[in-house]
């Protein structure tokens, strides 16, 4: 039987035009520093770096990878990424639920109390201020208690809920089921699109924040990749411990390409994931914009 082909339009052609333009504007960068981590320093005076590297050396990577901080800290942004977002997830169902039952008295009013957190803030110092007086200083659960909840998330799997039809709900109530096995056993199974593309946008999150270890982590041992990668790009504070030595022994690295090893080493795992997620990405990050 034969298919009848959808016909090429201009529009549908300068749109992949511009779908190849923009990946070719998003990868390069990614692809330089790729470049950039593998190529000798030596060559690097004189020439360079664009998509292919400058000679070929490892020292960069053999340097960073012999400091076992590296590893330390990726458990530790590894920890706060895992559990940061099953607590996310977990918690931001408990609350969406809920608002999502239209019998619930009071939901308008909780769902416009969450909507005005969105534009207003406390500021910086009664931030600090509660974390210190809940004693999370310098705690692991200062990096994942903190931003267990948002009201974007809330909103966001209150609409996807809601669009989940409701005699999937009545017919567990008639059976004797209450709302916690409604939601764990009826509603999360059918929300895997919402549920994976946020816990997509928590481990990234989680894997970029520096700020928050920056202001309320003191102890070395407790900190996450990215202030590494800050010492290392920002404060050049890399002048410790064993690097040191290794950075002082192999002469021919300069900086930039340790500074690109960096780079590399930090943003390959978090691109790892993505491959995982992409078929629930498209159908979870449209779920906001379809009903409200």
């Amino acid at each position: 039987m034969n298919q009848v082909r959808k016909k090429v339009t201009p529009f549908d052609a300068f749109l992949v035009a511009l779908m190849v333009v923009l990946s070719c504007i998003f990868i390069y960068p990614l692809l330089n520093m790729l470049a950039l981590s593998f190529s000798n320093s030596q060559d690097l005076k004189s020439l360079p770096v664009y998509l292919w590297p400058i000679g070929f050396s490892l020292e960069s990577y053999k340097a960073l990878l012999s400091d076992n901080r590296i590893l330390l800290y990726y458990w530790n942004t590894i920890q706060y990424a895992a559990v940061g977002t099953v607590i996310m997830l977990l918690c931001t169902s408990l609350m969406a639920y809920p608002l999502s039952i239209r019998a619930l008295r009071g939901r308008r009013t909780i769902s416009i109390l969450l909507t005005i957190t969105m534009f207003f803030g406390g500021g910086l110092i009664p931030y600090y201020v509660t974390i210190m007086r809940l004693k999370l200083i310098d705690t692991f659960w200062v990096m994942v208690l903190p931003g267990a909840i948002s009201a974007y998330n809330v909103i966001v799997f209150k609409t996807f809920f809601m669009s989940i039809p409701e005699a999937l709900s009545e017919s567990a109530f008639l059976d004797g089921a209450g709302h916690f096995r409604v939601l764990f056993q009826i509603v999360l199974p059918l929300s895997k699109a919402v549920l994976a593309t946020f816990a997509l946008f928590s481990i990234v999150g989680y894997w970029n924040d520096y700020m928050t270890a920056l202001l309320y982590l003191r102890d070395d041992s407790k900190y996450p990749i990215q202030l590494l990668m800050r010492r290392l790009l920002v404060l050049m504070d890399y002048k410790d411990a064993t690097t040191a030595q290794l950075l002082k022994d192999y002469r021919q690295i300069s900086s930039r390409t340790t500074k690109a090893a960096a780079t590399i080493i930090t943003v390959v795992p978090i691109l790892c994931i993505y491959p995982f997620m992409q078929k629930h990405f498209a159908k979870g990050v449209l779920v906001g914009s379809v009903k409200a």
